[in-house]
């Protein structure tokens, strides 16, 4: 029997030390063929954001990746980055050359709606920073929320925020995208804080990435050695948890829901409010809710470990 062909994926990202260390998962993954990435203006400006995804690509050997830049700003509302979780350079304390390559010509938008029309049902759209290119693309082009074969989202939380106490980052960055794509008539998984919070690195896990050579030296730990403004026993990898969730599904548990996007809120602004007892009718999300953290820890480290192969070997 043929081996399962790897899950074809777009990740919409805002690099970041969690998008970086998500697309280290992304190519180091068996299961994923990371197909493109798209930038958008998030932890840090869009220069700095697809520059970073470029420069991760080639760090990891996989430069012909292509990546795209998209929006700068938020739809309606100023840009408000987050440096002082990422630190200026949206790496924390990674060092990486520049990239010899550079973006492609076409936006990510007309990247994104190109290249999921071209083979409706191949591929995963994942999203990891503000929703901007998102919410973009559905409404220059309906038909992508049929397209795709699955949408899976890191942002939003059933609880409370990080950001302020009501709204994640990434949907506080930009809330009325969100509501337009929470709104866009397809099933959004929804991988927040409610689960990102549980999968926190560890001493442990650390002691392992130091075993990863380069991938470990000049990525991952300098940048978790960056990440500043947790008060959380570990630190948080959040979009790792998107991706991985797509890789390894059982690993998650979900619940169906309803998810809104507040808008309007003067202190609830970007809160994702979400209700698991709504009419099966009304659901629109699928909502992580626990995660097996050993489980996650042992996909994510092996991921690592042949992507270090792969840097070692040239």
């Amino acid at each position: 029997m043929n081996a399962e062909a790897p899950r074809r994926v777009i990740l919409d990202c805002d690099p970041g030390i969690d998008d970086a260390w998500a697309i280290a998962f992304g190519c180091g993954h068996p299961g994923l063929d990371l197909a493109g990435l798209t930038t958008v203006a998030g932890n840090v400006g869009l220069d700095k954001t697809t520059a970073n995804a470029l420069a991760v690509l080639e760090f990891l050997g996989h430069p012909g990746v292509p990546v795209a830049a998209g929006s700068p700003a938020p739809l309606l509302r100023p840009f408000n980055d987050a440096r002082h979780v990422h630190g200026d350079s949206g790496l924390g304390a990674a060092r990486l050359p520049v990239a010899r390559g550079r973006a492609a010509a076409a936006h990510a938008v007309d990247f994104l709606i190109g290249e999921i029309s071209a083979a409706p049902g191949a591929v995963t759209l994942i999203a990891t920073g503000p929703l901007t290119n998102i919410a973009l693309a559905v409404r220059r082009y309906p038909p992508l929320v049929q397209q795709v074969a699955d949408f899976v989202i890191m942002g939003g939380s059933a609880g409370r925020g990080n950001t302020t106490p009501a709204a994640e980052f990434n949907i506080w960055c930009d809330p009325e995208a969100a509501a337009i794509v929470f709104g866009a008539g397809w099933r959004v998984t929804m991988v927040g804080l409610d689960v990102t919070h549980q999968a926190l690195t560890s001493a442990a896990v650390e002691d392992r990435i130091r075993a990863l050579g380069q991938l470990g030296s000049e990525l991952l730990l300098p940048g978790l050695a960056g990440y500043r403004g947790s008060d959380l026993a570990g630190q948080p990898v959040h979009d790792v948890c998107a991706l991985a969730l797509a890789a390894a599904p059982g690993l998650f548990g979900c619940e169906p829901a309803r998810v809104e996007v507040e808008t309007a809120g003067r202190w609830t602004s970007g809160m994702t409010v979400t209700d698991f007892s709504a009419p099966v009718t009304g659901h629109n999300a699928l909502v992580a809710t626990s995660v097996d953290v050993a489980g996650f820890w042992d996909l994510v480290l092996d991921a690592y470990g042949r992507a270090a192969t792969a840097i070692a070997a040239g």
